[in-house]
């Protein structure tokens, strides 16, 4: 009996806080008036109706329909007409934005100059950060496959390793280090690729000099470990080269060939103890093995550090394949995201140096592996000697007579007379008259083919006294000055 009415008790009461809920949420409070006045602010997140805030808004709404003219139009009118405005640095930058967001090479070359000029008038603004970070971006963009041309990517690592070292409090940095792991991860799929193809082709040196460069400019490289894998492949190719030449004695085969399996070791064991989650440390394990070396053991530390970096990288899918079929740029995919990348680079490794290692292996080799002794400085020829190519020579002595020259620069040295006190006898004949035999014959005299044999004899003839002859009448093929008379049907022509 005592149910019903205490129902209908608590229905009421619901329906009651039901209307007063509605009737608060209907009832809204008056909006109180701050104490200042928001148009007096113009770089406040409010609308402002100055001139130059109407201009650059209307900039910024031309900019986003792809009207890049109108945007840029709009800017340097506000630019021109209100220098003073507060909007000034924003207009500046937005000019840059307009040619960036256009794109194309010529675009994008304008778009790099206007953020430089950004930077130069304002290097102490916190946009100063945001154009540079944008004029990395600009040859990001242009940035060409690991096996193409690699001027993009290395001005992309160059601008943004400015970025980082001019502005390490911007809130940027970390973008712009990302960015630069992965030019540096297309940097350094390009040298491997070449390095293996070297050592794919036998070309030993070649290949470690690009391969070293890689282990020491990119630690952050995806194929760090293959690359150090591929490097002790190479000296360990050499030992085998060593070991088949046949010209070299056994006790110098053997000397050189540790020290190449020596260096082949030290690569294999830097892939344990660097990357020792890397998918190619089993390899390393292997080959060490294989050899009789000690397989070493990696810190706790750098097994941390080599899982967190293999931990941030993204898998390779089925669309990031198909992408890097049809898109412009590279696959950065495999990218680490943890680390610092390195801001310099150290001085690369080239195959002359490689080669020169090699050789002072081999003389340390010979010597019984003593290093070789160092080679005497070169000294210089003596005077008026020919040259060697490993000796430098003295200047030539000149002398002779004074004022006898032969108007050329050249003074004529005559030939001293011999000393008969000499030890040292002038190589030649003596006598240099030539026997009768071997002596040229006497010209014969002059002689006059025209003589007169006495008072009755023909005068002789000079060339005044002798008549002039008829020239020979010119045929039809020569020139003449005289008229030719007309034969055949040339009769007809009154030309």
């Amino acid at each position: 009996m005592n149910r019903f009415p205490l129902k209908m008790v608590v229905s009421a009461l619901a329906a009651l806080m039901l209307v007063s809920v509605s009737a608060q949420a209907k009832t809204k409070k008056p909006k109180q008036k701050k104490p200042y006045d928001l148009s007096a602010n113009p770089l406040g997140d409010v609308k402002s109706k100055q001139p130059d805030k109407a201009l650059f808004d209307k900039a910024i709404i031309a900019m986003k329909k792809g009207r890049y003219d109108v945007a840029r139009l709009d800017l340097q009118t506000m630019l021109n007409t209100y220098p003073d405005s507060e909007y000034r640095m924003r207009a500046k930058l937005a000019v840059g934005d307009s040619w960036f967001k256009e794109g194309g090479s010529a675009a994008l070359t304008q778009a790099e100059a206007e953020y430089k000029d950004f930077i130069t008038f304002f290097p102490d603004a916190p946009e100063a950060a945001e154009a540079q970070m944008k004029v990395g971006d600009i040859y990001d963009s242009e940035m060409e496959k690991p096996d193409r041309d690699p001027v993009n990517a290395e001005h992309a690592e160059q601008e943004y390793r400015i970025m980082i070292n001019q502005f390490p409090d911007s809130t940027l940095i970390p973008r712009a280090k990302q960015k630069l792991r992965e030019v540096q991860e297309v940097l350094g799929e390009r040298e491997t690729q070449i390095g293996l193809y070297y050592e794919s082709r036998e070309n030993y040196p070649a290949a470690i000099a690009r391969l070293q460069t890689v282990a020491d400019t990119y630690p952050l490289y995806s194929k760090s470990d293959q690359v150090l894998l591929a490097i002790g492949d190479s000296y360990a190719g050499e030992a085998k080269n060593v070991q088949a030449s046949r010209g070299l004695p056994g006790a110098v085969k053997e000397r050189l060939r540790a020290v190449y399996l020596d260096k082949a070791t030290a690569a294999y064991a830097k892939v344990i103890t660097r990357y020792p989650m890397a998918p190619h440390v089993e390899d390393a394990r292997d080959r060490l093995v294989a050899m009789n070396r000690p397989v070493p053991e990696p810190t706790p530390e750098a097994v941390a550090e080599s899982d967190a970096e293999e931990r941030s990288r993204q898998p390779i899918r089925f669309t990031d394949r198909t992408l890097d079929l049809i898109k412009h740029g590279p696959m950065v995919v495999e990218a680490v995201h943890v680390g610092d990348p390195s801001l310099t680079d150290p001085k690369r490794t080239i195959a002359p140096d490689i080669n020169k290692e090699n050789m002072a292996a081999y003389a340390s080799a010979v010597n019984g592996g003593k290093p070789a002794p160092e080679p005497a400085p070169a000294q210089p020829t003596a005077v008026n000697e020919p040259p060697r190519s490993d000796q430098p020579s003295a200047a030539p002595l000149q002398g002779g007579v004074p004022g006898e020259g032969t108007g050329v620069g050249v003074s004529v040295v005559s030939a001293p007379a011999a000393d008969p006190n000499a030890p040292v006898k002038a190589v030649g004949p003596v006598n240099t008259k030539l026997p009768a035999a071997e002596a040229a014959a006497a010209a014969p005299s002059q002689v006059n083919d025209i003589k007169s044999t006495g008072p009755t004899s023909t005068p002789i003839q000079t060339a005044s006294s002798k008549k002039k002859q008829k020239a020979p009448k010119a045929t039809d093929d020569e020139s003449s000055s005289k008229k030719k008379k007309k034969k055949g049907l040339s009769k007809l022509n009154p030309f």
